[in-house]
């Protein structure tokens, strides 16, 4: 059963990179935005006169608190009509239609393998999200491996954020991977993710559940990549953006 169309309110605009946004929304008419870590919302943004060509779908990046509010972290894509909108039109006080939270791109319960959290971009919304509940519900879990991926460390999201929290939370690790660096700081990588977790698993040794955030071209060869080192496909979980 699909939620109702709300209306939500910008309370606060932060810039995380030159490119990316997080905003943080309120739907006052309910005293609780429930949702599960993973989960996405719909907006209906005003840049199309047909309904379906309005909606854009973002995964939720903060962790439920028990208040009416959430976060998303949005990047500026070129020529994207949603988000020059968003960038352009929407500041603090700004209304905007949305529907959610929705989907099944969710953590199994219990958690009894290792757990591969591999994504790009602003795919690490939903990684975020599930990480902080892990630690603030104190969740068992076995070990987690948050492998993040972008080009070069302006572009990073939630870095110290989530070095912090690995810091705090036993059996939780983060990965920062960049593709375009000559140098990284100490726990980070240069290059792409996947010898990140290839190495991790010992190719395919480890028992393990993958999940997959970010663009087609990254989930593509990961899925490949998941599939060569033996793993089932009912092992890996994805959720495409772009």
């Amino acid at each position: 059963m699909l939620e109702p169309w709300r209306t939500g309110t910008v309370i606060k605009i932060e810039n995380e990179t030159a490119s990316s946004r997080r905003f943080w929304i309120q739907v006052p008419d309910i005293e609780s935005f429930d949702f599960t870590p993973g989960q996405f919302v719909t907006l209906d943004l005003p840049i199309h006169e047909q309904k379906n060509k309005r909606w854009r779908s973002y995964s939720i990046a903060s962790a439920p608190d028990g208040t009416n509010i959430f976060e998303l972290i949005i990047v500026l894509l070129e020529g994207g009509l949603g988000t020059t909108y968003l960038f352009n039109q929407v500041s603090v006080g700004s209304e905007i239609l949305l529907r959610g939270p929705q989907g099944k791109f969710i953590l199994p319960e219990p958690i009894q393998e290792d757990i591969y959290l591999i994504c790009t971009g602003t795919g690490i919304a939903p990684f975020r999200s599930m990480s902080h509940f892990l630690h603030n519900k104190k969740k068992p879990h076995q070990n987690i491996h948050l492998i993040f991926g972008c080009r070069k460390k302006e572009d990073g999201l939630y870095i110290n954020e989530l070095k912090e929290l690995e810091k705090q939370e036993p059996g939780f690790f983060f990965h920062p991977c960049y593709s375009r660096e000559q140098e990284v700081p100490v726990g980070s990588h240069i290059g792409y993710v996947h010898p990140v977790y290839e190495a991790l698993t010992q190719h395919g040794k480890v028992p393990a559940k993958f999940f997959l955030c970010g663009w087609k071209n990254m989930i593509d060869e990961a899925k490949e990549r998941i599939l060569a080192m033996g793993y089932d496909k009912k092992a890996i979980h994805l959720e495409l953006y772009g």
